[in-house]
């Protein structure tokens, strides 16, 4: 098949990964910066093109890995593709809702999913309400745009709650405060589930001297056996945001699992490197057979081909 990996930065590890598990499985895999590519919307001829004059009409699919700050793009992009009948990994609609931190936490909790005690609000004047509706300090407030645990603040103590959500207030930032988790010391589950089934899970611990497990501010990954509890609720967060392949961020309380975030382009590294698993391999698989491909079988004299039957 002909496979298009929609990101910016081809070194990266996870995009590496990717790339070389289609290839290792016989595909052409071609790496396409969401930034080059470009859209002509038409009734007859829609088309995406890229900027050294290709026309990339004729992939059979893409898998998006689309940074934060090119949601809005990539996702325009990616629908783009779709109208195409060009199949898409994840989905642009299920990566718009996912990026959206509070649209996803309202449909994972209407689902019956159970989530940390949130609090959201507009005006300045609702600070107090919004911190004793989370329990009190200690208090983490969140950047709703925040990524990679970048925009996420763990206030001691109420008077330090009621000046970090004053000053990201004042600056017109939307914010979500969140109950601390304190028996999580620092801990967190990333499961990675494709197709509606966990592949792999690992454990994140924090840094010493910080509280989030993110393993871009400095945290360690080690191989955890998971519940069969924390797995159904990987799975179901992922298929109520409509992912095929989701990085879910589950964390152990005395109330039972809680789910604090479900990532639409989770990294490789840590996950591949703790469990030795092939994850990237997975992916392309999940590709595979949804569009029914299938190897050529010996003398058939080509390298693979795609079973529309």
């Amino acid at each position: 098949m002909r496979i298009g990996l929609l990101a910016s930065n081809p070194d990266l590890y996870s995009n590496r990964r990717i790339m070389e598990a289609g290839a290792e499985r016989s595909h052409r895999m071609t790496f396409l910066d969401v930034r080059q590519c470009y859209m002509k919307l038409d009734a007859d001829e829609p088309e995406v093109h890229y900027r050294d004059g290709r026309i990339l009409n004729n992939l059979d699919a893409v898998i998006p890995r689309i940074r934060p700050s090119q949601t809005f793009y990539g996702c325009a992009l990616t629908r783009h593709f779709e109208s195409l009948n060009v199949f898409a990994l994840n989905g642009s609609a299920a990566i718009s809702q996912s990026r959206d931190k509070l649209f996803s936490l309202q449909l994972l909790q209407q689902s019956g999913l159970t989530i940390p005690t949130s609090g959201f609000a507009n005006s300045p004047v609702d600070t107090n309400e919004l911190i004793e509706m989370v329990g009190g300090a200690p208090l983490v407030v969140k950047l709703l745009e925040g990524t990679q645990g970048r925009g996420v603040v763990l206030a001691e103590t109420r008077k330090a709650g009621e000046s970090v959500i004053n000053a990201f207030k004042s600056l017109k930032a939307n914010l979500l405060v969140q109950e601390f988790i304190r028996e999580a010391e620092g801990r967190d589950l990333r499961l990675f589930v494709i197709d509606s089934r966990v592949v792999a899970s690992i454990q994140r611990e924090a840094a010493p001297g910080e509280f989030r497990a993110n393993l871009h501010q400095g945290g360690s990954a080690s191989v955890v056996k998971v519940t069969r509890e924390e797995k159904r609720l990987a799975v179901k967060a992922a298929k109520v945001l409509g992912l095929r392949v989701a990085g879910v961020d589950i964390i152990r309380s005395r109330k039972g699992p809680l789910l604090l975030e479900v990532n639409s382009s989770p990294g490789l590294e840590g996950i591949e490197s703790a469990t030795r698993k092939d994850v990237a391999g997975a992916m392309i698989m999940s590709i595979e057979k949804a569009l029914k491909w299938r190897p050529a079988m010996i003398g058939e004299g080509v390298q693979g081909g795609c079973d529309t039957d």
